[in-house]
């Protein structure tokens, strides 16, 4: 009897573990056929322009391709819900920029908890805003800036991608922070609202410098400030706001993320092959170009990202009482 007793034990143990190998085998052979990356934006934009690059790397490297989908609405919303819905096979990837965070205070009535329902694969870069006026506007500095609005509250328009997004609330920030009155203009994305800006309609964007950098360059726009922590290594002699207003720092970044429960070997695959790429000398200098810095990292550190800005971004979507209309 116990002869058979430990024979069914050893029969039991290694059925159990057949499921467990099998995942893990079927985990190592990922990718076996093409992989989705959504990006909830329009096709041109910096989201876009970070998934198509680090969609090339791992195309290259993992030896499946890795189609960029564009699903955008909602301030990102409608592709992010899309990924959510996805099998947790990793074959449906997305990539974000701060908008979930945003998102998160920002709408009261969403189909889907970020935080919750999807798991972070990898941070990929992270970029700072420029504060960029129009030419006709008499500053040249943060200080400057400061003592013309408060001169003429209510009379200064800045342009954004949107209610929400990342430059609108980035200009609520430094609201709050030097107690100015500039007035809000929404655009349907950062490309209208720098055309505007160009063309003199708005007076102030604060503009990702993936996006601002060039028309900084050329004298289309005078750059006053940007909004990092330190100053940008692109543009090393336009000071911080920080430098003016203490404390103040934004970023937008960008990063990849899968539905909740894809298997925790499958995303360790694609944050390995994603930090390889960060680190390949040809790929950091195509995003330094873009105005930005790669973030190197595991899952867990993204995930502590986006905790810290949605706590962050949440603050201030309150504390300006900013709605979605």
């Amino acid at each position: 009897m116990k002869l058979l007793r430990r024979r069914f034990l050893h029969l039991a143990a290694g059925a159990a573990a057949v499921p467990t190998l099998s995942r893990f085998a079927w985990a190592q052979a990922y990718p076996t056929r093409p992989v989705r990356m959504i990006v909830p934006f329009a096709p041109a934009g910096t989201t876009d322009i970070a998934a198509r690059l680090i969609g090339q790397w791992l195309s290259e490297h993992l030896g499946q391709q890795f189609i960029i989908e564009n699903r955008p609405g909602a301030n990102g919303n409608i592709g992010t819900e899309a990924v959510v819905r996805a099998p947790t096979d990793g074959y449906t990837l997305l990539m974000v920029d701060a908008s979930p965070a945003i998102n998160a205070t920002l709408y009261d009535n969403l189909n889907f908890n970020f935080a919750r329902d999807t798991a972070p694969v990898a941070a990929v870069v992270r970029a700072p805003l420029i504060l960029a006026v129009h030419p006709s506007v008499p500053a040249k500095t943060i200080p400057e800036f400061i003592a013309y609005a408060k001169a003429n509250p209510g009379k200064i328009n800045y342009g954004s991608a949107g209610i929400g997004s990342t430059l609108h609330v980035t200009a609520e920030l430094f609201k709050i922070m030097t107690d100015v009155d500039v007035v809000h203009v929404p655009y349907r994305g950062g490309g209208p609202a720098i055309a505007d800006l160009i063309a003199g309609q708005v007076q102030a964007v604060f503009i990702p410098a993936p996006a601002g950098i060039e028309y900084v360059r050329s004298g289309a726009l005078r750059a006053l400030a940007v909004t990092a922590a330190s100053r940008f290594e692109a543009l090393p002699d336009l000071p911080t706001v920080g430098e003016h207003v203490p404390g103040f720092e934004a970023s937008t970044w960008y990063g990849v993320v899968a539905p909740r429960n894809t298997a925790s070997a499958i995303i360790d695959i694609l944050n390995k092959e994603i930090n390889a790429g960060l680190l390949d000398p040809r790929l950091k200098a195509r995003f330094a170009e873009l105005g930005a810095e790669v973030i190197l990292g595991s899952p867990a550190d993204f995930g502590m990202l986006v905790a810290a800005e949605t706590e962050k971004w949440g603050k201030v979507v309150r504390a300006a009482n900013i709605k979605v209309q």
